[in-house]
């Protein structure tokens, strides 16, 4: 077997399984390992398989010297979970290390650790969108986006057999022979379909993975407890307790929301309404008669990955950056509806670009969020007032957006002065600030206890992840807030000034003045 010589690594009293592997039965291997895990030595053999995991994925793989402080944090982290994780799958985790070849790069091997683990996998997906990381141990976690293969084609099929059934023959549904695509969670298969009275279409079935409603509950509480684990004081990891708390926050509001079908299939609705207006940007049309809720039915999209669009146009590479911000920013943000939807997963692996058609297309609606009209103003003044460098401005828009969340923050308003003073004194005279800094001051000023709406939460980290999509796909060059200014220019220009959502009037006025006093920064923010 392969971990009989795994280049150098002495595997210890592993060393005795890996002679009784070799030639065995793999469901025979894991029965072995997971009654060892079971017996009266069982706390002793997961304390070594856990040492082990560490020497097959060094934490100097995955954590880069830049950031050596956070080596320890994972290294318990991946300690605390496998040493928890239940007695089979674990096993099965051991034997498919033993199967692997020796050259197994590290990166490879935490992949094939994560398989048929949704939490860790989100969280890889999560820490891949995360540009301070290795570019070699990033490109192995995007794989996580889209490159997942943990399910076969059988398993698939007998699914939606058996939740479609007669439907299946009523709408003569024709699965093509292999799976498009995995992600953590689900898998999508193409097919073909005839409506009643229309001609036969394409379409794609996106199916719940058999195995996740078994193993979701119990990632989801060795996420919890991994959470307690390294935020409690005795650790002394106080540096990151904040990034530790938000990212599984994010990773566990993401699980729960990606198992909830139904929830996707009524956003996806909502949101082709919401586009039906936009040029150059599309989302699946949903085929409800073949929905359940595992299954979800829609149209067949074609496009390439959006970092991949035109590799060798610049030009038209910025223009897709600019559709991306139009379409996940600026669309939302000036409908005129009381609530307006935000895709709220933006990476790569979510959206396509059709280059033929010159259209965005954007895929996987299960994590969504909704914010007020009255949010999306204070939101939209903080931007403006953040790229006019108005202090006073800046400092009114967050006050309203921590008092709408929690009248008790009336105690905090004093942090929220402090922090936005000390933003701009630290601020170069020549920077150029706009709404990406705005969500980092948000981000320090939530650090000091100034509670803010929850959907405000999931909004900064839209524009987080969307800053990294946009920086691969046209580097530093084309600013989020530029391109909302420039829109929300356009659509008052072309409504003679009669749209002008979420802006009131008052508004208006607030900005003129602070544009008087500083025309330069106005002419930054329309040009």
């Amino acid at each position: 077997m392969g971990m009989m010589f795994l280049a150098g690594i002495d595997p210890g009293p592993l060393a005795l399984w890996a002679s009784m592997f070799a030639g065995g039965d793999p469901a025979a291997q894991i029965s072995m390992v997971e009654g060892a895990l079971k017996s009266g030595r069982g706390g002793y053999w997961r304390g070594e398989i856990g040492k082990w995991i560490g020497r097959l994925v060094p934490v100097e793989i995955l954590v880069p010297e830049s950031a050596q402080r956070w080596r320890p944090l994972v290294r318990d982290a991946f300690q605390f979970l496998f040493e928890r994780l239940s007695d089979r799958r674990l096993a099965t985790k051991v034997v498919q290390q033993f199967e692997l070849s020796a050259d197994t790069a590290p990166e490879q091997r935490l992949l094939r650790l994560v398989n048929k683990m949704p939490g860790l996998q989100k969280v890889g997906q999560v820490l891949a969108r995360n540009r301070r990381l290795a570019p070699k141990l990033r490109r192995a976690l995007s794989e996580l986006e889209n490159g997942m293969s943990d399910v076969t084609l059988e398993e698939i099929r007998r699914l939606i057999e058996e939740r479609l059934g007669k439907r299946l023959t009523a709408y003569a549904v024709e699965l093509e022979p292999a799976i498009l695509s995995e992600a953590s969670v689900s898998a999508v298969i193409r097919f073909t379909w005839n409506h009643p009275g229309r001609e036969r279409e394409q379409g794609v079935f996106k199916v719940l993975k058999p195995y996740v409603p078994e193993c979701f509950g119990e990632d989801m509480t060795l996420l919890q407890d991994l959470g307690e684990f390294l935020t409690s004081p005795e650790r002394g990891y106080g540096f990151a307790i904040h990034d530790v708390k938000d990212m599984l926050a994010e990773v566990l509001l993401l699980l729960a929301h990606e198992l909830d079908f139904r929830r996707e299939q009524a956003t996806l609705l909502q949101a082709v309404k919401m586009y039906r207006a936009s040029i150059g940007i599309r989302v699946p049309r949903l085929i409800e008669p073949l929905c359940t809720d595992d299954i979800t039915a829609m149209s067949a999209e074609a496009g390439v990955k959006v970092t991949e669009a035109f590799p060798r146009s610049p030009i038209r590479r910025a223009r897709v950056a600019e559709q991306l911000i139009e379409a996940l920013v600026a669309v939302p943000f000036f409908s005129r509806e009381e609530e307006s939807i935000f895709h709220a997963d933006p990476h790569a692996g979510n959206l396509l670009y059709d280059e033929s058609n010159r259209e965005l297309v954007i895929l996987d609606w299960a994590l969504a969020e909704k914010l007020s009209l009255e949010s999306r103003r204070q939101l939209v003044l903080l931007s403006v007032m953040m790229t006019l460098r108005n202090a006073d401005g800046v400092r009114q828009a967050i006050r309203d957006l921590a008092l709408s969340a929690d009248r008790r923050n009336h105690a905090h308003l004093g942090v929220i002065e402090r922090c936005v003073e000390r933003f701009f004194e630290q601020l170069p005279a020549d920077a150029s600030p706009g709404t990406l800094e705005a969500m980092r001051l948000l981000d320090r000023i939530a650090l000091e206890g100034v509670q803010f709406p929850p959907p405000l939460f999931l909004f900064r980290k839209i524009v987080l992840t969307l800053d990294g999509v946009l920086y691969d796909v046209a580097g530093p060059g084309v600013r989020i807030d530029e391109v909302i200014a420039r829109e929300f220019l356009t659509r008052c220009a072309a409504s003679l000034g009669i749209f002008h959502a979420p802006l009131q009037w008052k508004d208006f006025a607030a900005i003129e003045w602070t544009a008087l006093l500083n025309p330069l920064q106005l002419a930054k923010l329309v040009f």
